[in-house]
């Protein structure tokens, strides 16, 4: 993902404001991302982007299986009320 660009092409997205990943002390076999987008929109931009066909090719590739969580801060929440 560093050494094709993907990931500082994703950072340079509209509406991102996070994309970072991180390997777990004592787990070589996992990668941990963390992103931030400042809307649903830009969220839905960035999954309907060519980057994600790249992303997804890497990971049949790769054979590399993902898990997701989603998060809300407060002020969202309250928002959507």
């Amino acid at each position: 993902m560093l050494d094709k660009g993907v990931v500082d092409r994703i950072r340079a997205q509209a509406g991102n404001l996070r994309y970072d990943y991180f390997v777990p002390v004592g787990d070589d076999h996992s990668i941990l991302l963390i992103d931030e987008w400042e809307s649903q929109e830009a969220i839905d931009r960035h999954h309907q982007s060519d980057m994600m066909k790249e992303i997804a090719e890497l990971r049949q590739k790769y054979q590399l299986k993902m898990k997701v969580r989603r998060f809300y801060d407060e002020k969202e929440v309250e928002l959507n009320k």
